[in-house]
């Protein structure tokens, strides 16, 4: 007796089952919960310098379409294999310049990947847990923040402009540590660049305007280290 055996195509169409409806709305409020969580922590805790507000009003749009479209693909064996040829059609052309923005992008892709699998204990625990390393790192970066280094550009034009040994003395005064790095200097321009640690922010204004107070001809430029 002969034996039907079904082919491949008709294997994708017939490997398909009905998404729970109670299932899929509970997704739906974790999902928004937590990209609304995580929205709150971008804002509230993020340090990106762009519109924090704005761009984390995506987050829940991000979050419920991922979850819809894992939900639905797991359903079905032919809408996986079609949701590859869907894609890659499309193309985003927005840039994304901080890291910070893509980390929290992960998050929310991550938070609709998860509750789309329907693993739903798992995704809450690993976005609390994310957030919170977020939250405390943040914390603490704030108690370091005005503890840091900073390259200081004094440069001067004119005639009678202070010395070197002056200028670093008085640098030395409220700079926790001091290293020259460029000292450009001749009959009526002065250069100096100085990598100083300073401990409070507080101190780089008292600085600059002892150093005006010694030569009004004195410009004092601060640069953050890192981009140097």
């Amino acid at each position: 007796m002969a034996v039907d055996i079904p082919g491949f195509d008709q294997y994708i169409a017939t490997q398909s089952f009905q998404v729970p409806v109670l299932g899929f709305l509970v997704n739906i409020i974790l999902a928004i919960l937590l990209s609304a969580i995580t929205s709150y922590v971008y804002i509230r805790f993020g340090t990106s310098l762009s519109n924090r507000r704005s761009f984390a009003r995506n987050f829940i749009i991000i979050a419920l379409t991922t979850m819809f479209i894992i939900t639905v693909v797991k359903s079905s064996l032919a809408l996986s294999l079609g949701l590859v040829g869907a894609l890659s059609i499309v193309r985003f052309r927005t840039a994304i310049k901080d890291p910070e923005e893509l980390a929290f992008l992960l998050v929310t892709i991550a938070i609709g990947l998860g509750l789309g699998a329907d693993q739903r204990i798992i995704s809450f625990i690993a976005v609390m847990a994310i957030l919170g390393v977020i939250i405390v790192r943040s914390q603490y970066m704030d108690k370091k923040r005005d503890d840091q280094m900073m390259q200081m550009l004094i440069t001067g034009k004119g005639s009678d402009l202070p010395s070197l040994e002056q200028i670093t003395s008085m640098v030395n005064v409220y700079g926790k540590s001091v290293h020259l790095k460029r000292f450009d200097v001749s009959d009526n321009e002065l250069e100096i660049l100085y990598l100083v640690h300073f401990v409070s922010f507080d101190q780089l204004k008292i600085l600059a305007d002892e150093l005006r107070r010694m030569s009004g001809k004195l410009t004092v430029t601060y640069l953050d280290s890192e981009t140097g």
